[in-house]
């Protein structure tokens, strides 16, 4: 199972990450649980410096912005 985390202050582009990770995990059938992260002191203590960001299984993938989706693909997959 992957743990992956959105972090975000709660914004459009945050919940549309979310959406795309809940997208991703059913198209792929990946089990993961996601968590969104909104405090700001956890998203500065992961190191992201642009929301939204994705970790999975706690490695940092993605910071700023909309990921790609083969991308999201990807890193899910991995």
């Amino acid at each position: 199972m992957k743990n992956v985390k959105i972090y975000g202050p709660g914004c459009k582009r945050c919940d549309a990450t979310e959406a795309m990770v809940n997208d991703a995990t059913t198209r792929l059938g990946i089990e993961a649980t996601v968590a969104k992260v909104t405090d700001q002191r956890e998203i500065a203590m992961a190191g992201i410096m642009s929301t939204p960001g994705i970790s999975i299984d706690g490695k940092l993938v993605h910071a700023g912005g909309l990921p790609d989706k083969a991308k999201l693909d990807e890193w899910l997959s991995a």
